[in-house]
Order: C-alpha cells, then sequence, then structure tokens
C-alpha cells in the first residue's frame, strides 16, 4: 500500500477537529464540482427542438447528444474503479474537471451535430470519473451513522441537477443562442479545477492495481450496442441497412462475455469492474431500482420538453420554468430524507417512492392535445416527490452494505449502471414515441395529435417498468452490518 497523504499517517496525524473540517472541505468541493459536470447530462433536453431546426436534424438524431453523454459515462465509469485505486484524489479530481472544460470548450465552437456530439463525449468522460470519486470518498470519510444525512446532501447534486438541466436550458435559450450553454458552464468549471488543486487534500490510500485492457472494448461494444440498437428502432423503424436485431444481439454477446471475464478477474484480484458487489442481496435490489429510476428520470426529461413545444405550443423558456418546482422540490426534500433514513431505515422510504413514481410516469402517459399546464405540473411533481424518496436511501444501502475494498467498485458499478439505465430510457422512451406517433399519423392524426399519441405510448412504457419497480422495493432493507466476502 501506498499511502496517498502523510496525514494519513497514524504517527503524524492531525488533531480530530482539523480532520473533520478537511473533510469537510473535500466533500463540499467534491460536491459543488459534481453538481457543475451532472447539470450537463440533462442541458440539452429543452434545446433538442431548437437544435433539430439549427442543425436540420430528426429528433432520433438530436437525442444522441444526450444519449452519447450517458453511454460515455457507462463505457468511462468501470474504469475508474481502476482509476482511484492507482491515482491520488487531487490527480483524478484535475482529470475529471480538466476533460470536462475541454469538452464544454469543443461543444461551444462546435459548427454542427457531429462536433457538438465528440465535445459531449469529452464532457462525459470527465462526468464519469467525477461521481465516483464523490461516492468513494464519502463512504471513506462519513462514519455509518453520518452517511444518510451526507447522501441526502448529495442526492442534491445526483437528483436535482439534472432536473433543473432544462430549467436553465431554456432561461439560456430564451435570451442567447445555444453555444451560451457552454460558454456560461466553461468558466464555473475552470473555476472549479483552480480551486480544488488548489485546496483539494488527499484522502484514503493508492495500491497498484491492474488494468484488464480487454475488458474496455468488451464493455464498450457490450451497453454500446444495446442502446444503439434501441436508439435505432426509434430513428429508422426497422426499415434501415442493419437489421435491428444485430446490433442488439452483438452488445448482449459481448456484454456477456465481459461479466464472464469480470467474474473470472475478479476471484484474482484484477478485474476491471469487480462484480462480487452483487453477491449482497441489499446491493443488488438498490441497483436494480436505481436503474427504474434513471430510466424513467431521463425517459420524463427528453419526453416531457417535446411534448410541452410541439404539442401544447410553448416556448423553451416555458417548458423549463414549468419543470423547475419539481426540481427544487427534490433539492428541498434531500436532506430530509436523509436524515430520515438515518433514522428510519430504507423501506419506510423506497415504498412510497416507488408507488410515487408509478403514479406520476401514469398521469403522464394520459397527456393530450388539450391538457392543462397544471396537469402537466403536477405529473411532474409527483414523479420529483417519488425520485425524492427513492435516490438517498439506495445510495446509501447499496453502498454500505459492501465491504471497505469495495467501495470503489460499487461506485463504479452504480454509476455503470445507472448511465445504461439512463441512456437506454431515452433511446427506448423516444423509439416507443416514434412508432406510435408515426402510426398515428399513418391513420390520419395531425401532426399535433400523432406526437401527442407517441409521447403517451412512451410514458406508458415507463409507467409499465415503474410496476416492477413497486415489487423490488419492497426487497429493500438497510444493512444491519457491512458483508465480507
Amino acid at each position: 500500500m501506498q499511502t496517498a497523504n502523510p496525514s494519513l499517517d497514524p504517527s503524524r496525524s492531525p488533531p480530530a477537529g482539523e480532520t473533520e473540517a478537511r473533510d469537510r472541505q473535500v466533500i463540499l468541493l467534491l460536491v459543488v464540482s459534481a453538481f457543475t459536470v451532472i447539470l450537463n447530462e440533462t442541458i440539452m433536453g429543452v434545446a433538442l427542438p431548437r437544435l433539430m431546426i439549427d442543425l436540420d436534424v430528426t429528433a432520433g438524431a438530436a437525442q444522441w447528444l444526450t444519449t452519447a453523454f450517458l453511454l460515455t459515462m457507462a463505457v468511462v465509469i468501470p474504469v475508474t474503479g481502476f482509476l482511484l485505486q492507482r491515482l491520488r484524489t487531487r490527480q483524478v479530481f484535475a482529470l475529471a474537471m480538466g476533460l470536462f472544460c475541454l469538452g464544454t470548450f469543443g461543444c461551444a465552437l462546435a459548427p454542427g451535430l457531429g462536433a457538438l456530439i465528440a465535445g459531449r463525449i469529452v464532457q462525459a468522460c470527465g462526468t464519469a470519473i467525477m461521481m465516483p470519486l464523490l461516492m468513494t470518498t464519502v463512504m471513506t470519510l462519513v462514519p455509518p451513522e453520518g452517511r444518510g444525512r451526507t447522501m441526502g446532501n448529495i442526492s442534491i447534486v445526483i437528483s436535482v441537477a439534472p432536473a433543473i438541466g432544462p430549467t436553465i436550458s431554456g432561461i439560456i435559450l430564451n435570451l442567447l443562442d445555444w453555444r451560451w450553454m457552454f460558454w456560461l458552464v466553461l468558466p464555473i468549471g475552470l473555476a472549479a479545477l483552480a480551486l480544488g488543486w488548489a485546496r483539494l487534500s488527499d484522502v484514503g490510500e493508492t495500491r497498484r492495481a491492474p488494468l484488464d485492457l480487454p475488458s474496455v472494448p468488451l464493455s464498450a461494444l457490450g451497453f454500446g450496442g444495446l442502446v444503439y440498437g434501441l436508439s435505432s428502432l426509434g430513428e429508422g423503424h426497422g426499415g434501415g441497412p442493419v437489421p435491428l436485431w444485430l446490433p442488439l444481439a452483438a452488445g448482449a454477446a459481448a456484454l456477456a462475455l465481459f461479466i464472464r471475464r469480470q467474474l473470472r478477474l475478479g476471484r484474482q484480484g484484477r478485474a476491471l469492474l469487480d462484480l462480487r458487489t452483487f453477491r449482497v442481496r441489499v446491493f443488488s435490489v438498490s441497483v436494480l431500482m436505481m436503474a427504474f429510476c434513471m430510466v424513467s428520470l431521463f425517459g420524463m426529461i427528453i419526453l416531457l420538453p417535446i411534448y410541452m413545444q410541439g404539442v401544447l405550443g410553448m416556448e423553451p423558456l416555458a417548458a423549463g420554468l414549468l419543470l423547475l418546482p419539481g426540481g427544487l422540490l427534490m433539492g428541498l426534500m434531500a436532506p430530509s430524507v436523509g436524515r430520515a433514513f438515518d433514522r428510519f431505515g430504507s423501506r419506510r422510504l423506497v415504498i412510497p417512492g416507488a408507488v410515487f413514481v408509478s403514479a406520476g410516469l401514469w398521469a403522464m402517459a394520459a397527456l393530450g392535445t388539450d391538457s392543462s399546464v397544471w396537469a402537466v405540473l403536477g405529473s411532474h411533481v409527483l414523479l420529483s416527490i417519488g425520485l425524492a424518496l427513492l435516490f438517498t436511501p439506495l445510495f446509501t444501502a447499496s453502498l454500505a452494505a459492501l465491504p471497505k475494498e469495495l467501495y470503489s467498485y460499487g461506485s463504479a458499478v452504480i454509476g455503470t449502471v445507472q448511465q445504461v439505465a439512463g441512456a437506454a430510457g431515452i433511446a427506448l422512451f423516444v423509439s416507443v414515441m416514434s412508432l406510435a406517433g408515426a402510426a398515428a399519423a399513418a391513420g390520419g392524426a395531425d401532426p399535433a395529435a400523432a406526437l401527442a399519441a407517441g409521447v403517451r405510448a412512451g410514458f406508458a412504457t415507463g409507467g409499465a417498468i415503474s410496476l416492477a419497480m413497486i415489487a423490488a422495493s419492497f426487497l429493500v432493507r438497510r444493512p444491519r452490518e457491512t458483508v465480507q466476502l
């Protein structure tokens, strides 16, 4: 083992008060930086209709601005388990924020859709590193009795930043060109990078963890094939030169090989993504529910702005502001949910949370051409309450069930599943919307009615998935003690 910080040497330990102050500063810097980078996951949501016109692209092509971001995160996050083992905290932080700032600069200068997607991919590489760094650091520094409260604050980053992304985007688009979505974020990212490099302390220990190179392309092909197949379904409606089953089959096969390789390497301590974490039931069930949450969250973030602008005729600013109450509510609830978790555990939160999410999705599935903005607001608030009740208990219970040496891998597994589920949710919702809308148009519906029919079908798909999430919520428990593997 290599000690990452001399202050961690027992013979040179600082006073307890100084250590607590350092730990709070580290967590605060990481939370602020994570909020900045996670915000960009969904900032493109409200901008898609504008970009479809400005760049002359279809909805299926434009949604890759978000899907590619999430998919890149899913490919990069497994490598973060290796990075967090090998590199010091400041080094990992600088890498994450440096990549994010570089990608943001590229997006601001992008002349077309291809360059814009490339910039988003670079942004995503930095974002992918930041979240596991934050989660692993918190689990290392915060004692078990305070993790719910701390994770509640972190849930503001995980849930609120994506939720208010469309609102910020709508405000910017109402006043400025779409490129300002990146020009305004860039100085914030650069300031976070400079402050973090100057003030961030190294925590934890480093070790010579191996990197299994064949696992990297296997994970990229596996996750990429699945999401590409779903996206192709929506854009090509099954009529493209490449059969839709081919990328799906290739992705599934590569993912199976990736999982098999990780299981074998895990026994040798050389896995890129140590899947021994799934031997812990609490972790497995919590991760499955988080996948359901991400499918619902990112599918909604894409479809609802399209519905509000394309069916109800709302301006981007109005559409973004309508989503603001739900995002703010999630942020206001997060600390209270964290304290409730510390006191009551998981089940009293996740069961009603799953019910609220399902109710919100089914309410959105009832929206039509003559629905009021109050119906849209009410359904979004229902969904937001449900997600606020779910995120903190699921994150805290899942990681708390693991032994300390698997924190970094558990964080990477959670991040990977989140992003793949989010990307698949976007692709699935857009695919269902496109297919159902095309069918309605072929039946004689006008454009607005056809789009509304497609949106309803997309949300009904999410509602059906949410029923499985309700069933899974009864299996989540707060672990009594950490499982040793």
